[in-house]
């Protein structure tokens, strides 16, 4: 059976959608669809069946995709391996962050990657962290720069290995006229009053943040909400609201704006996470070691 036919099955697999697996492995639609057809002919079995406006698996095709699994894994193995013994980073790296990670440390760390090993393409994206822990999962991406706060961890899937880089105080920010402005230190329960600017609704940092106000009693006055931290700022540097800003990806900061820290110590704890069987390859140690530096130039 050839390899690439079955990366396309274990792609449908995952996604379950043939949109979803072209998506993932940069193809066509029509693409994927060609390759199940000669899939097919080749065990000479269906493995597709129209459910619906889309496809779904037969039981052959879920039993050949759980084996397909299991062989695009020692085939990672077995790549990871000869990249271990020949010791050279090369090849492409596809890597994510959450957005602050991504303006705080991928231009340093990037860059560093591209001088010291110029052999090794690296394709970069912003996805949250959730998406992030997915795409590395289903193998669409190598490396994952992640988050979780102090207290509230984000669960990770077996089978993946993680790094910290840094951990990344966050205070409140303030318009520089709010009554609190001129403290040493804030506590969280003092801004029972406020509106607060955060996240989107569902994202990891916005339950984070509803979940803490509320564990010291304050129920929440969402007022505002933007992905992007300057978006935030601004609204702050408006007098809109409060909101949480972590040290990572703030600056500049907006006129307008102080922050004071929050004395619990807010922080949130910044990784990187990829496959286990993948642990081996130079091109993931040498990407670890580029975002650890520049986590370390920023702590």
């Amino acid at each position: 059976m050839n390899l690439e036919r079955l990366r396309t099955l274990d792609a449908l697999a995952r996604h379950g959608s043939v949109s979803g697996a072209a998506e993932g492995l940069h193809v066509t639609t029509s693409a994927v669809s060609q390759q199940m057809s000669k899939l097919e002919r080749e065990v000479g079995q269906r493995l597709l069946a129209r459910n619906g406006r889309g496809v779904r698996l037969t039981d052959a095709g879920r039993l050949l995709a759980d084996h397909a699994a299991r062989i695009l894994s020692q085939v990672e193995l077995a790549q990871s391996d000869l990249e271990a013994q020949r010791g050279q980073v090369v090849g492409e790296l596809r890597l994510s962050a959450f957005p602050t990670a991504a303006r705080g440390l991928f231009p340093t760390a990037l860059a560093a990657l591209r001088a010291e090993h110029p052999a090794l393409r690296v394709r970069s994206s912003e996805l949250e962290p959730e998406a992030g822990v997915a795409g590395v999962v289903r193998g669409d991406l190598d490396l994952a720069v992640v988050l979780d706060w102090y207290n509230k961890p984000m669960p990770l899937p077996d089978g993946l290995v993680k790094a910290a880089i840094l951990d990344d105080p966050a205070d409140v920010a303030l318009p520089a006229d709010h009554r609190l402005a001129g403290r040493a230190e804030v506590d969280l329960g003092e801004f029972a009053d406020d509106e607060w600017i955060t996240w989107g609704e569902g994202e990891f940092c916005h339950e984070w943040l509803m979940f803490t106000l509320r564990s010291k009693g304050v129920e929440p006055c969402v007022g505002h909400r933007a992905a992007e931290t300057h978006t935030q700022l601004g609204l702050v540097a408006a007098g809109l609201g409060v909101c949480i800003v972590p040290l990572l990806g703030r600056h500049p900061m907006p006129a307008g704006v102080v922050t004071v820290p929050v004395r619990q110590r807010v922080r949130r704890h910044v990784y990187v996470v990829w496959r286990a069987d993948a642990d081996r390859r130079p091109s993931i140690r040498a990407a670890v070691g580029a975002l650890r530096a520049a986590g370390e130039a920023i702590g």
